[in-house]
């Protein structure tokens, strides 16, 4: 009985004829209850999702950013749908991470400072749900392969307890790509676990390890079932390691790390490529949007290259977390272009969410903003207006305090409001890098042994951070000083305990994993 009263709301075509039922039920409500109905009696009406995540992935790495890494699908995928150029992830790999899957800034989690290391009992708090739970709710089949890196030292940590129904990948941050074996100071072990339960795939390259996981998935899933898949590549995070027949396209390349960097980007390419092929054979690709995203800025003592931004993977300055990233789908309204409005990575939470027809019920407030009808269509409506990128209360304070700063200035952090970008405290490496093929040298326009701890830029203007305008808008950094004043108001403490022997892998069957 229940069923056919699903149905027979099901038929009802328009708002009014809800509106006009001889009983009430919330147009809200039947939404939810009209999307949990098509998955249940026939082919789902809601979007699949493929988010696939690069690491360290730099700015100056993709074929359409005029690199000289060729990468043929994910341009193609990019021209079809709508490049993000004004796109902002986190500088280094679990604030990323952690943003994304919960749609909250890090100084709202407790990992304002650095990352997660393997033997260190630290995790996303289960205090607010994450981004699969939401998305099961209503009714998605939910699945991850490849790297974890936002803690596991319960088990409740693990990717299957967070709401997704299937997890194949490694859990810490890095590790070898054909042995899959981890090393954190004297810690050694295998990473690499099949839901909750150690895997040896020794031999077999990550990416197309991944990939391939990645793709019976899709080949097995029941297409009556919106499908979210979370595919955060190894590639092409150091170690560089990759296949040879990947890097003889890039022969003429004399600096060895950006060969084989650029051989690692190729394979990543090929095994979107072949991805996107699996759906489209599945029959479920025109009913697919696909988000591609860096997790941070590329690293370039490892081959990568954030050029013309300044920085790199690390650093609060462009090249550390101005990213690469891409959305593509049938769904989109607009098609082929650019988009310059603000977007940050914790935006897809909300986005994603509200797309797939859920709602945030439960969560704590998020930092995101949907942001569909701005990628979609372009619209400024509720647009995104500021972003911060930071408050790092561990980091060693630099210099010295602004007469009646409402805000230690000697604390890192980094604040963009409008077009206007405050950087604080020590931001990390300010050179600009360009490709090794290119003869132009290293510029490096600030002292380290400088104490000057503010710089203020109009970003819009200056994308690549050349002039710094903090002795002539001062006004401006009071304004910024202030709003990092009262984001630091609201921040929890931050987490970052010590090292756990009780963590290593020689306690447990020479496998990283929970240990507590």
């Amino acid at each position: 009985m229940i069923f056919r009263a699903y149905i027979f709301f099901a038929r009802l075509k328009s708002e009014d004829k809800i509106r006009e039922m001889p009983f009430k039920i919330p147009y809200g409500s039947f939404v939810s209850l009209l999307i949990i109905t098509y998955s249940v009696h026939g082919k789902s009406t809601q979007p699949h999702i493929l988010f696939i995540l690069a690491d360290d992935f730099g700015f100056n790495d993709i074929g359409y950013h005029n690199s000289e890494i060729n990468t043929p699908n994910l341009d193609k995928l990019a021209a079809e749908g709508i490049k993000l150029e004004n796109y902002y992830v986190q500088p280094i790999c679990t604030p990323t991470r952690s943003q994304l899957l919960s749609g909250r800034y890090q100084v709202h989690t407790g990992l304002q400072h650095g990352i997660i290391w393997p033997q260190q009992p630290n995790a996303l708090p289960l205090d607010s749900p994450i981004l699969p739970q939401k998305l099961k709710e209503v009714g998605y089949s939910t699945h991850a392969v490849g790297k974890w890196h936002i803690g596991f030292y319960k088990k409740e940590y693990l990717p299957t307890n967070r709401g997704f129904d299937s997890y194949f990948g490694y859990l810490t941050g890095s590790e070898d790509y054909y042995t899959h074996y981890r090393c954190d100071g004297k810690m050694c072990g295998t990473d690499l676990r099949d839901n909750t339960n150690p895997a040896n795939y020794s031999g077999v390259y990550s990416t197309h390890l991944f990939s391939q996981k990645a793709a019976d998935i899709v080949k097995k899933h029941n297409t009556d079932q919106p499908l979210f898949l979370y595919l955060p590549f190894q590639s092409v995070h150091a170690p560089l390691q990759v296949p040879e027949k990947y890097t003889q396209p890039y022969r003429h390349i004399k600096n060895k790390h950006r060969r084989v960097y650029a051989g690692m980007v190729s394979a990543m390419d090929e095994a979107v490529g072949n991805l996107t092929e699996v759906f489209k054979q599945k029959g479920i690709w025109n009913n697919t949007l696909m988000v591609f995203s860096t997790d941070n800025g590329g690293q370039i003592l490892e081959g990568g290259n954030n050029y013309p931004l300044r920085g790199w993977k690390g650093s609060l300055w462009e090249g550390g977390m101005h990213g690469v990233g891409f959305v593509h789908g049938q769904m989109l309204r607009r098609r082929g272009v650019v988009s310059n409005e603000l977007i940050h990575v914790t935006d897809w939470y909300p986005t994603l969410v509200s797309l797939a027809g859920g709602n945030l019920n439960g969560t704590k407030p998020l930092d995101g903003v949907d942001q569909w009808k701005t990628i979609s269509e372009g619209s400024v409506v509720n647009q995104r207006k500021s972003i911060l990128h930071n408050i790092d209360p561990l980091s060693k304070p630099k210099g010295q305090m602004w007469p009646n700063s409402p805000f230690d200035n000697r604390i890192r952090a980094a604040l963009r409001m409008g077009d206007w970008k405050l950087v604080t405290g020590n931001p990390g490496n300010g050179s600009w890098v360009p490709p090794p093929h290119v003869n132009l040298g290293v510029l490096d326009m600030e002292n380290s042994t400088s104490n000057k701890n503010i710089w203020l830029f109009n970003i819009t203007a200056d994308p690549y951070e050349h002039k710094d305008v903090s002795d002539t808008m001062p006004h401006v950094v009071m304004q910024m000083l202030d709003l990092l004043a009262q984001y630091n108001k609201t921040a929890v403490p931050c987490r970052y305990p010590k090292m756990d022997p009780k963590a290593d892998p020689k306690y447990h069957g020479g496998y990283w994993g929970p240990w507590l």
